[in-house]
This record gives C-alpha cells, structure tokens and sequence, in this order.
C-alpha cells in the first residue's frame, strides 16, 4: 500500500524561500535546489524508513549539494513534511513545527 504524501505549507514556504534565494545568487540555481529537493522527495516517499529518526519519530534526510535537510514523520499510512531548513541557520527551529 502506498502511504499519502503531505507537505504540509510551511515546508513549502521553506522550499520557495531558499530557492529564491538561490536564484538570486546565480541563474539557474534556485531550479537545481529544487530539482535536487525533488529527488530526495521521490526517495523519502519510495523508503521513508531508510532514514535516521533524530527525535522521536521526526526523520531528517540531507539534501546533497546543499546544506538543507528535510524532517518529517512517517507514520504508517502516510508520510508528513513538515520542514525544509537551512543546517546552519535553523539547527532546531524544525521542533516547533512538528
């Protein structure tokens, strides 16, 4: 059975942000930050379990290239984004949203 995927609008908002941020560094860039986001989505919804639990049952998987890292839950009938954030700058603002 496939699980129900949500990104719940604040990870959203998170992805947007950063993404035109990286537009605004270098053309092209704030599309390679989303299509890198894209890939690591598609293996979060194929093996949500493959990735570490960093508090209870809040996962985080690393975006490569790019220093953001994506937390969510996966309990057993879906699989629940809930944040997109920067390692640096947001070290443990993703615990107020969850």
């Amino acid at each position: 059975m496939a699980r129900r995927w949500v990104v719940r609008p604040s990870a959203e908002a998170d992805l947007d942000e950063a993404a035109s941020w990286y537009e605004n560094q270098r053309s092209g860039l704030g599309l390679r930050f989303l299509d890198a986001a894209d890939t690591l989505f598609k293996r979060i919804r194929a093996t949500p379990l493959q990735f570490p639990v960093v508090s209870h049952d809040v996962r985080r998987a690393f975006l490569p290239t790019f220093p953001y890292a994506v937390y969510f839950r996966a309990p057993d009938a879906a699989v629940i984004v809930f944040a997109v954030l920067h390692l640096h700058r947001h070290p443990q603002s993703w615990r107020s949203r969850s």
